[in-house]
């Protein structure tokens, strides 16, 4: 004889937070901005929660919440803001073979989702309630594991964390082989290498300011028309995000031949600024 299935408001409430949770984990992957995906990211934890909530985890709810949601993907967050959120993303493989091998990771990681989801749905859940029920609680059973059948190996633990973060820090920052050069050394270096191979003194030059763009991807140009390699910086090269001058040069001088009377006032419908992503091109700035 079959069981009828007996829907109760906690399978309503797990059944649509899970849908939820699903719809979150979507958005997160396919989401373009990277504030998105992470706001989607966090409607995922917040809807775990409460599915922890109404399994009456109520340690792995709070957990969720305040470990999770609000401590990690805040820190996320606090990354993004902090490495900018509308700058130029390079579409080009870092790394050969990036994209198969994450789409078989990806096939690998639905086809463990589903094969976990269904034998939770086939088979019977054991031994939660009778944990709660020894102790008189969720909170209390996972207390006793922790302080008191597990004391040791979770202080261990709690030690090897902080150890290692500390390790990694002292190994990463050791001491300084050479003493810090002072702004006075670093002038005689100029001054030195002027004198000795004609290396320019001065400060590097700063980005190009023209007549219709403003930007620290655009580089500077010289009088010949030449771009100014030393006007922009090696990360913004890398990231494939340096402007192609020639736009902005030809409209420049179109703008110029019509303050001087050569031409007849037109009217230039601004186009979208084209990235520089020939390896000729880069070259030149590399």
């Amino acid at each position: 004889m079959t069981e009828t299935l007996e829907i109760t408001p906690q399978l309503v409430g797990i059944i649509l937070c899970g849908a939820l949770a699903i719809i979150g984990g979507i958005g997160l992957i396919t989401l373009r901005k990277a504030v998105h995906a992470a706001l989607s990211l966090a409607f995922v934890m917040v809807n775990l929660a409460v599915i922890y909530a109404l399994f009456d985890a109520a340690l792995l709810a709070a957990a969720q919440v305040i470990v999770y949601t609000g401590a990690i993907l805040m820190l996320f967050l606090f990354v993004i803001m902090l490495v900018g959120v509308d700058r130029t993303e390079s579409h080009r493989e870092p790394i050969r073979g990036l994209k198969p091998t994450a789409i078989v990771a990806g096939i690998g990681l639905c086809a463990l989702i589903i094969l976990g989801v269904g034998s939770a749905l086939t088979a019977t859940p054991v031994g939660l309630e009778s944990a709660n029920a020894t102790w008189g609680g969720n909170v209390e059973s996972l207390a006793v594991l922790i302080f008191q059948s597990y004391v040791f190996p979770f202080e261990y633990i709690s030690a090897l964390m902080i150890i290692a973060p500390v390790g990694a820090m002292v190994l990463a920052h050791g001491a300084r082989l050479r003493p810090k050069r002072t702004q006075a050394d670093r002038a005689a270096e100029r001054i030195a290498a002027y004198a000795k191979s004609g290396a320019h003194p001065g400060p590097l030059p700063n980005a190009a300011v023209t007549a219709l763009h403003d930007s620290i991807a655009t580089p500077a140009l010289l009088p010949d028309g030449s771009i100014s390699a030393a006007s922009v910086a090696e990360a913004m090269v890398e990231r494939d995000a340096v402007v192609n001058t020639q736009w902005v040069a030809a409209r420049t001088a179109e703008r110029f031949a019509e303050l001087n009377g050569e031409v007849e006032p037109a009217v230039v419908t601004p186009e979208p600024l084209e990235l520089i992503d020939t390896d000729e091109e880069r070259g030149a700035l590399k």
